[in-house]
């Protein structure tokens, strides 16, 4: 049977769906799946969790950046339903001490699920990533940038070389925004410009354009699909992750060489992603040359209109902010206080004055934001004291995203 998470009584109305099933059905791991998948795309969910443990099998949706417990199944149901699942994602079911991914794909809907199972203590563990379909983030102008960067960035994807990086941490919304950028040079260049990506995988399918995705069983990495990517004459490259010093130094250097590049990496701040990249082994000379600019995003949770104002100064939690908005929760937001996510961005312009030269010396990630900031970046803490200010969010989602890092003092 299924409980609210705890055991208790069903009381999440996430949860009330599965409480009507009758585990005695043999239908019961399919309905149980189902109405999983279908609850999950309705609450807004980007990822589905699956943790099994000595009680039973725990079901918690990632909602707005955040866990939310649903329900536990007692018993061994949790074996079945996620078998049930792996049977959807095209997974071999007898092999339970192995890690498997695979997709599901509904062609009635505009979502695509990406299924992975890893063995664990109590049994396999699930997660489900729901990729959002076409209707949402089309456009730069969807994503929220701010309008400066905007336009900005606008100008940049009209060039004919160099490199766009987007960076920030898992779940910060990356390959959303290069999707959003390959998406408008496909529609704003009449098919007159030859667009290809290398991906791992495809997450969104984007008309116009080329894709590919790795094969590693055919040798087919991202390095080296690159590397035969460029005999297939294309302007525009879209590498969908930077992991590796061989795929970096082949994506950039067909920066150098007449093709504009988008890509994703893995870092903490604009500033950091250049650090990185140079302490991965590129050569200075390539990233000043090659790479026009880094984006670095953020998402945090957007405050409920029911948020209610307060003037205890320890709410700030050390934030230079004036006014703070504190979450009251009610039924709209589901009781949480938040509905949906706003971006906090920063953009590295690497033809800024001072900055090449300074990617050339190879300065730490603490100078080169310095003049970054100096030459008119506004940072990830500003954008976000600015948030806190104007009511978006509150400061302890700040702290959840950012950290508590001493960096926000240079937003003062």
């Amino acid at each position: 049977m299924a409980t609210s998470a705890g055991n208790s009584p069903t009381v999440n109305p996430l949860a009330a769906a599965f409480a009507a099933f009758d585990p005695a059905d043999p239908q019961y791991a399919s309905l149980v799946v189902e109405t999983m998948l279908s609850e999950a795309c309705a609450a807004g969910a980007s990822d589905l969790h699956l943790q099994p443990g000595q009680g039973g099998l725990e079901l918690k949706y990632r909602i707005d950046g955040v866990l939310a417990p649903v329900c536990a199944f007692s018993g061994n149901y949790g074996a079945n339903i996620v078998a049930r699942l792996k049977i959807l994602a095209d997974l071999l079911t007898y092999h339970t001490d192995r890690p498997q991914e695979g997709r599901i794909r509904r062609p009635e809907t505009d979502v695509e699920m990406r299924v992975s199972t890893f063995p664990t203590l109590h049994g396999e563990r699930a997660v489900v990533r729901l990729f959002g379909g076409g209707a949402r983030f089309q456009r730069l102008d969807d994503l929220g940038l701010p309008s400066g960067d905007c336009a900005l960035l606008r100008r940049m994807l009209a060039e004919t070389s160099g490199a766009i990086v987007v960076s920030g941490p898992a779940g910060s919304g990356k390959t959303t925004t290069a999707y959003a950028c390959l998406r408008e040079i496909a529609q704003n260049s009449f098919s007159q410009r030859s667009l290809m990506s290398i991906e791992d995988p495809i997450e969104v399918v984007v008309p116009g354009v080329a894709q590919s995705q790795v094969n590693p069983q055919a040798g087919l990495d991202l390095a080296t699909g690159l590397r035969f990517l460029m005999r297939q004459d294309p302007e525009v490259i879209l590498v969908g992750e930077i992991r590796d010093r061989n795929t970096a130094e082949a994506a950039l250097q067909a920066s150098l060489t007449g093709h504009l590049l988008l890509t994703t990496f893995h870092a903490g701040s604009a500033a950091e992603t250049v650090s990185r990249l140079l302490e991965m082994g590129i050569e200075p000379y390539i990233l000043q040359s090659g790479l026009l600019a880094v984006i670095n995003q953020r998402l945090l949770r957007r405050l409920c209109r029911c948020a209610r104002p307060t003037n205890d100064p320890a709410a700030k939690l050390g934030l230079p902010v004036e006014k703070v908005l504190l979450p009251a929760g009610c039924e709209e937001c589901r009781g949480t206080g938040f509905t949906k996510r706003l971006l906090l961005s920063e953009m590295f312009v690497m033809l800024r004055k001072d900055l090449g030269g300074a990617v050339l010396t190879r300065s730490n990630s603490v100078e080169l934001e310095r003049l970054a900031q100096r030459a008119g970046m506004t940072t990830r803490w500003q954008r976000a004291c600015e948030a806190v200010e104007n009511g978006s969010t509150t400061p302890a989602e700040v702290r959840r995203v950012l950290g508590f890092s001493e960096h926000y003092l240079e937003a003062k």
